[in-house]
Formats: structure tokens, C-alpha cells, sequence
């Protein structure tokens, strides 16, 4: 199979109080820790903590049987906080696995050391932080 691109926007970034407001749609979902400053209503994120996939990622994030493991990552002063990048749901897998094998967040176990699937490069765009924004991964 020839190489293919994947161009994903991420949106975000909304916090664990929020997290009803994430689309529900089929795409790929990163779960941080970060800081909400109420007064100047921005977050600083601080860690990349797991990253998902679901057909509709609002109900996959509302009610995660990780969310516990995740909560464990959190400093004080930090909350969790979501991005969201919509994918069809014939590729969604295929992107998770390579974002997962580029950048092995904590909490995921699947596709940390290996990649099954042929190349692909990403293109990541909007609410990356802690992301590389472009990259290839080769199946290993």
C-alpha cells in the first residue's frame, strides 16, 4: 500500500467540567494536564497524557473507564483538559496508532512500541500542544 497523509485539526481545549462540550463525532481524542487561569480564561497545558479514538468521542471521554489512571498524572492545581481531531472512522485507528507511536503518552499501552500498519505521514494543525505537527511513521 503507497503512503498516505493524514491532515487532522485538533480543537480545544476544554477541561474535565467541560468535556460535555467535546463533539460527538468520530475523530481522535488527547487527554492533558493543565492549569486554568479563570481570570485570563486560557489553560496551560503541561503534560500529554493519552491519546483515543472513538466513533463519537464525547460519549467515549464522558464516561472512560481511564479516567481514574488519568486523575493520578494531575499536580496540584491541575485538571484535565481534551482536544479533539475529527477522523473518518475507516481511519481513525490507523491515526491514533501512529500519534500514539510518535509521541508514547503514559497511559497508552497499544502502539507505544510498534507500529503494524504501512506508512503514513501526519499533518497536525489547531490545539497541539505537546504534538509534533508533522511527521512519518514506518510500520515496524
Amino acid at each position: 500500500m503507497a503512503t498516505q497523509t493524514f491532515t487532522i485539526e485538533l480543537d480545544g481545549y476544554w477541561r474535565e467540567p467541560n468535556k460535555g462540550s467535546i463533539p460527538t463525532k468520530s475523530g481522535v481524542y488527547c487527554v492533558y494536564s493543565c492549569v486554568h487561569n479563570a481570570h485570563k480564561k486560557t489553560v496551560l497545558i503541561k503534560k500529554l497524557i493519552y491519546i483515543g479514538e472513538s466513533e463519537d468521542v464525547n460519549d467515549r471521554i464522558s464516561d472512560h473507564e481511564k479516567l481514574p489512571d488519568w486523575k493520578k498524572h494531575l499536580k496540584s492545581g491541575e485538571v484535565l483538559c481534551y482536544s479533539f481531531g475529527g477522523v473518518a472512522a475507516t481511519n481513525r485507528v490507523r491515526c491514533e496508532a501512529a500519534i500514539i507511536f510518535k509521541h508514547k503518552p503514559p497511559e497508552n499501552t497499544e502502539y507505544v512500541s510498534s507500529f503494524p500498519f504501512d506508512q503514513i505521514t501526519m499533518n497536525l494543525s489547531g490545539k497541539t500542544a505537546l504534538l509534533s505537527t508533522s511527521f512519518t511513521v514506518n510500520r515496524t
